[in-house]
Order: C-alpha cells, then structure tokens, then sequence
C-alpha cells in the first residue's frame, strides 16, 4: 500500500484540536468507546487455507465467509483473506468471483505476489487481474507538517487522502507519542473525499528540552477493516519540536516594565530639580536700612 508523506504544509483554514485517548494494547481493537479483544478471524482464514490446500472448496468457502464477518480484520489478515477467496473461486473455475477476489486484494497490497506452487487455475487469473489493474491509482494518503514547531505549542498536521479508487478509506486512527516513551495515544478521525485536506491540532506537549513526536496512521473501511498503513510503530515518522528556554528573570516583561518606569521616574525627579524646583540660594545684597 502506498503512503506518501511531505514534511511541510502549505494548507491554511481553521483546525481541529482532537482528543488523544490511550491506544488499545495487542489484540484488543477499538470499538468506538472502549478496548475489546478481536475476534477469531485470523483462526478461520487459516482453517479456509488449509482446506483449500486439502481441496474442500465448500468447507473452504464456508471458514472464509466466517472469517469476514468475524472482523475487523488488520491489515495483512485482511489481505490474506481476499487472496484466499481469489483462489478458492478460481480452484472451482468461478472466474469473475476470482478476478473480483484478486482484484481487491491488489488495491489493499498492489505489490502482492502469488505463491507459484499453486495451480495454474489460479495463478493464470491471478496474473490477467495484475495486468488489468497495473495502471490503476493506488490507494495513498498525505500527512504534512510545518517545520519549526516548538515545545508548548499544539502541533498542526494535513490529512489528505490522494487517491482511494474502492472508495474504502473512510476513517483513520493516527498514533502519537513522544519519542522515548513506551505507550501510544491514538486520535480517531473521518477521511475526507480525494483531495480535501483534514486539518487538526495534536495537543501541545510539555517538556523542558527538544523532543520529537513520534507518529503512525491506520486507516479502515466502513466496516473498520484494515485498509492502508502510514509508517509503522516499529519505523514511524517524527516530528522535531525545538525547545525555547524562558527568558532569564531581568528579562521578563514585568522586571523591564518596572526598570523603565523607574528610569522614567528619576528622570522626571532629576528634569524638575533642575527646572522647576525652587532654589536653595536667592541673589541679592544686604544693605542698611534709612
């Protein structure tokens, strides 16, 4: 699956600043308002892998229908899903079924391979729906990002989908954290249609040094299937923050406010003893009176 990434942003409009909730530990997904423990999808592909391997398409059929409604599924079972399907309907020669099948596995992982050790039943409609689909757009999206951030501000980032010709990119969770930390936090968030960027603002984050946010982004269907990946929580991407120290305290505004002041008060003092005042001495003689 294609991802591109830009490292500055020239979108401008107003943002949103999103809630970070903690991101759900292996083998739990969110459901929307809560961690729970995925289902047993993974089981029931592998149970329709091997009995297609043992070439029982109906009992084949039956754990792959079961596996997609045991969803959502991540991102590689789902793409292993579809390829099975693909190849069962092309061991009982339903071509369209297959071609269908294959075809919407290359839109979730356009560099998919088939195992040559299967037959050509399947490799052979494989192949015709790689050629057919060679030029077709690839399912992206674009994160981007102003350089110069700093610590203490919240931080700006441009969602855009690029391209998405199943239409199925319908939501994403973007993962953060500061680098260095061990726990994720996770912001869930609507895609948009091609084209139309997503504003938002990650929360600003506290700290008395430079740092860099770490980031990945999952995106899923209607159903909440994995569709796309950007970066990954063992290679995400970072954002440099730059740390500001606060000024020292004889530059702080109050204190230079207070010593422009006085200096304006001995001024004033130092202006009216030598104009306005009234001497210390008067000019004159003493004479004797008649």
């Amino acid at each position: 699956m294609a991802a591109l990434t830009a490292c500055h942003a020239g979108a401008t409009g107003p943002a949103t600043l999103v809630s970070l909730r903690g991101a759900c530990p292996t083998a739990q997904i969110w459901n929307g308002s809560a961690c729970v423990a995925t289902g047993d999808a993974p089981a029931k592909i592998e149970a329709g892998k091997k009995a297609i391997a043992a070439l029982k398409m109906a009992d084949a059929k039956s754990a792959l229908d079961a596996a997609e409604k045991s969803g959502p599924l991540d991102h590689d079972s789902n793409v292993t899903l579809w390829e099975q399907r693909g190849i069962a309907a092309a061991y009982v020669e339903d071509e369209a079924s297959a071609k269908s099948a294959f075809d919407m596995m290359l839109a979730l992982d356009p560099g998919h391979f088939l195992s040559y050790n299967l037959s050509p039943k399947a490799t052979l409609v494989f192949e015709k729906v790689r050629d057919e689909t060679r030029t077709r757009p690839i399912a992206a999206l674009d994160i981007n990002w102003a350089h110069g951030g700093k610590v203490g501000d919240p931080v700006p980032l441009d969602i855009e989908v690029l391209a998405d010709p199943k239409q199925f990119l319908r939501k994403a969770t973007l993962f953060v954290r500061t680098r260095g930390d061990v726990s994720w936090r996770a912001a869930d968030l609507s895609l948009d249609a091609p084209g139309t960027d997503h504003r938002l603002l990650l929360p600003a984050v506290t700290a008395t040094k430079s740092i860099s946010l770490e980031l990945y982004l999952r995106a899923y269907d209607d159903k909440g299937n994995e569709v796309l990946t950007w970066a990954d929580p063992t290679r995400p991407r970072e954002i440099p923050l730059r740390y500001d120290p606060p000024p020292a305290w004889y530059r702080k505004w109050w204190v230079i406010t207070l010593a422009a002041s006085a200096v304006a008060i001995a001024t004033g003092v130092t202006v009216y003893e030598l104009t306005v005042s009234p001497p210390d001495k008067i000019g004159g003689t003493v004479g004797t009176a008649r």
